[in-house]
């Protein structure tokens, strides 16, 4: 049990790395952030050393760095190897670890508990939004710590479990992806040769024939609040965002959506920001920049839309020739979409693929739920770890 692990204090594992170098000002050098909450130590960019003023300290491969602002906040971590010779400000102190009485991997999970945050925030103060973690403190707290036969023992338990974690992520966003792609062989058939689609009841037509342009506008209230909603690129659907304030927006009136719409967003639609409304969004307020449509339900669903605009070949196509400053300022009309020429399949095919949308729905529902459930294991497996029963 843990009550019989040792405890030792942290400046007599860690040692305070001080190797710095004055960037050359023709060199290009890697900067480091640390996650919140162990999500990891990451590059936060690249800068040419005439942008850096004074020296830097260097960072190599296993130190233990923290965020002197944020490690209360978890920010905390292991410098991995493509990282090494990143440069870090005095903000982010770097530690050399003792691996005859601290195994790095050990450390490298425990500072992703609670009980280790909880440490982090013992040893930070100051006034509101000037907290630091205090170097001093830090290294003058104690930590439970077991042989280091064991700490490698319980290292090889935790990263056993959570690649077998990773491995059921890893199998159920394979599970949708390749749900996601079924949706669209069915919208495109492109097994199926023009005169076999002409056979099966297929048509050539514009979208103009089939969709109409709405625009349910609304003026703004100063005093209202409206639900929004923003779209994912890459066909990976809506999104809800926070309610625009009348008195904070500079709009003057908002589109209100209603379930069943096809939608898009005229600035990210060159990379694949189609949708549906759905149920849970009906009534939410859009601006502009979203045009929406109504299906003409005799011909068309926004299930098969959606599944039809998923591929890049499509939007891509959609959006030549459009116009903006730069290729992500570029917008694409509603006459652009109206104007597209597609294979359109009889609506008894649309329904069937609208009942397989609606089986995908459901699964990625459940995917959200289970990712839930994953994301929970870990920690879970963690506080056992570090209590000495796992």
């Amino acid at each position: 049990m843990r009550a019989e692990w040792p405890k030792v204090y942290l400046g007599e594992v860690l040692q305070r790395s001080n190797e710095t170098v004055e960037p050359s000002v023709e060199a290009e050098y890697r900067e480091i952030t640390v996650r919140l909450w162990g999500k990891g130590v990451v590059e936060r960019g690249r800068v040419t050393g005439g942008e850096i003023s004074g020296r830097r300290f260097v960072a190599r491969t296993g130190q233990f760095i923290a965020s002197r602002i944020d490690a209360r906040n978890g920010a905390t971590g292991l410098v991995p190897q493509f990282l090494d010779g990143a440069l870090v400000t005095n903000d982010f102190p770097l530690f050399d670890i003792n691996g005859d009485r601290l195994d790095s991997g050990f450390l490298k999970w425990q500072c992703r508990t609670r009980d280790f945050i909880d440490l982090c925030q013992r040893a930070s103060e100051g006034t509101t939004n000037r907290v630091r973690l205090k170097e001093e403190r830090f290294l003058g707290l104690g930590i439970p710590l077991p042989p280091i036969s064991e700490q490698r023992r319980i290292v090889a338990r935790i990263e056993e479990l959570a690649a077998q974690i990773n491995e059921a992520r890893g199998l159920r966003q394979q599970a949708a992806k390749d749900a996601e792609a079924l949706l669209s062989a069915i919208a495109h058939r492109a097994d199926l040769a023009a005169k076999a689609k002409e056979n099966a009841g297929w048509k050539r037509r514009r979208l103009s024939e089939v969709i109409r342009l709405v625009d349910d506008s609304h003026k703004v209230d100063p005093i209202g609040s409206y639900p929004n909603l923003g779209i994912y690129s890459f066909g990976r659907g809506l999104f809800h965002k926070p309610a625009i304030n009348g008195l904070a927006t500079s709009a003057k009136a908002l589109r209100r959506v209603k379930a069943g719409q096809f939608i898009y967003s005229r600035l990210f639609a060159f990379e694949g920001a189609y949708g549906m409304v759905t149920k849970e969004f009906d009534g939410a307020f859009v601006s502009q920049e979203y045009p929406t449509f109504e299906c003409d339900p005799q011909c068309v669903r926004a299930e098969f839309l959606v599944a039809y605009f998923r591929p890049s070949h499509v939007w891509k196509d959609v959006a030549r020739g459009s116009k903006g400053l730069g290729d992500r300022r570029q917008r694409v009309q509603p006459e652009q979409i109206l104007a597209h020429e597609l294979w359109l399949p009889p609506i008894d095919w649309q329904n069937r693929l609208a009942k397989v949308h609606a089986e995908v729905d459901g699964l990625k529902r459940l995917q959200a739920e289970t990712a839930a459930e994953l994301d929970a294991l870990l920690p879970a497996i963690l506080d056992k770890a570090f209590k000495g029963e796992l």
